[in-house]
């Protein structure tokens, strides 16, 4: 199974020893706060058209066809480094992050879904992976690493089921 490549995640160091408490040097505190309004927004609002629109408008790159749970949660400081492929599904209560802060440094990473991807409801998506066309992951599983297309995955952490 194929790892998150580490090439992929952009690693910055923060001075002082808890990186979250220095989360305005990677963002403009307004972008976060507009971000946050809208994604916010998003997760309650029905309508996929409506849906969609709004995540464009924080710079995701939402294919046409896209359908997105309620309660589903992208990330708010780097929304524009989502991108979510034609006919793709995201389920109930999903987290899609592009960013996760660590004690010394934050990292950023492009997340990349493929078209016809299914993620379950609840799962959870990292900074810097990739899941290919046509993959299902299962409700609950933390998706860590790219996943191939055409594929099953789930657990914690996701591993190919067939």
């Amino acid at each position: 199974m194929p790892e998150r490549d580490p090439r992929r995640l952009d690693i910055t160091a923060t001075p002082g020893p808890n990186a979250l408490r220095h989360w305005r040097q990677a963002v403009p505190w307004w972008r976060a706060l507009r971000n946050a309004a809208i994604i916010y927004v998003a997760r309650l609002v029905p309508s996929m058209r409506l849906k969609n629109t709004l995540y464009r408008a924080t710079g995701m790159r939402v294919a046409p066809g896209v359908s997105v749970g309620l309660m589903a949660m992208f990330d708010v400081f780097f929304p524009e480094l989502i991108a979510i492929g034609e006919n793709s599904i995201v389920g109930y209560g999903a987290l899609v992050l592009a960013h996760e802060f660590l004690i010394e440094e934050y990292r950023t990473g492009k997340v990349s879904i493929g078209r016809n991807v299914v993620i379950g409801a609840n799962a959870t998506v990292l900074p810097g992976v990739r899941i290919g066309d046509g993959t299902i992951v299962s409700a609950g599983s933390l998706v860590n690493r790219d996943l191939p297309g055409g594929v099953l995955a789930g657990g914690v952490p996701a591993r190919v089921i067939r």
